[in-house]
Formats: C-alpha cells, sequence, structure tokens
C-alpha cells in the first residue's frame, strides 16, 4: 500500500538528485531543520527541473519516488524559505505540470448538513 503523506514539504532551490535516501534524509535535517522520520513527504528537484524525488517515512522504512519528465518541466516555486508547505492537492497539481496557485480550480467547502 503506498503511503498517505498528512504533509507536503518541497525542498526550495535545486538538489543534486545523485544522493539517494541518505543524503536526501541528510539534507532534511541540516537544511530543512526537521526530522526525515515525521509524516512527511519531502519534495527536491533538479536543476534542469525536469526530475523530481519524494522521500517518505514508513513505519520501518523509507519510500523513495522519481520523477522524471520525457518533455516539460514541473513549474518549480521560488522561495527564500528553506522549505514550503503544500497540500497533498497542490501536489498533484504540480505533477501535472500545474502552478501551485489555482485560480481556476474550485475551493474546498466545509458542509455539516446536506441540503
Amino acid at each position: 500500500m503506498l503511503p498517505l503523506p498528512e504533509r507536503v514539504l518541497l525542498a526550495s532551490g535545486v538538489t543534486d538528485l545523485r544522493k539517494s535516501i541518505d543524503g536526501l534524509a541528510a539534507l532534511v535535517q541540516e537544511s530543512l531543520g526537521t526530522s526525515p522520520f515525521t509524516p512527511t513527504l519531502f519534495v527536491f528537484c533538479n536543476r534542469g527541473r525536469d526530475k523530481l524525488k519524494m522521500l517518505y517515512w514508513d513505519h520501518n522504512g523509507f519510500w523513495l519516488f522519481y520523477r522524471r519528465l520525457e518533455r516539460g518541466t514541473f513549474p518549480w516555486p521560488q522561495s527564500s524559505e528553506a522549505s514550503i508547505s503544500i497540500s497533498v492537492r497542490q501536489l498533484r497539481w504540480l505533477l501535472d505540470g500545474l502552478a501551485l496557485s489555482q485560480c481556476q480550480a474550485h475551493p474546498s467547502v466545509q458542509v455539516d448538513v446536506v441540503v
């Protein structure tokens, strides 16, 4: 079963994707200042913005996901912060090549009763 993260954190800037699990976990701990063992999906992007690696701790081991685009680039956000917290929905947008701030998307609705 694939993990469902509670949080998604994008590592700002570019990351050397030659790093594997141990290298990325060290980046999370040292650069992002958080534990790689939290229920968070950590997302890293290369300089060309056509490759992503995602790291996630699940019970007794790490998941390492790798995504490479054959054409195009990911709309990787720019930030002066070390990381950017996004929702799982925004991650889907990013993976589909859409900007994180979608003006056309329907906003989420909180409903208590059926009308």
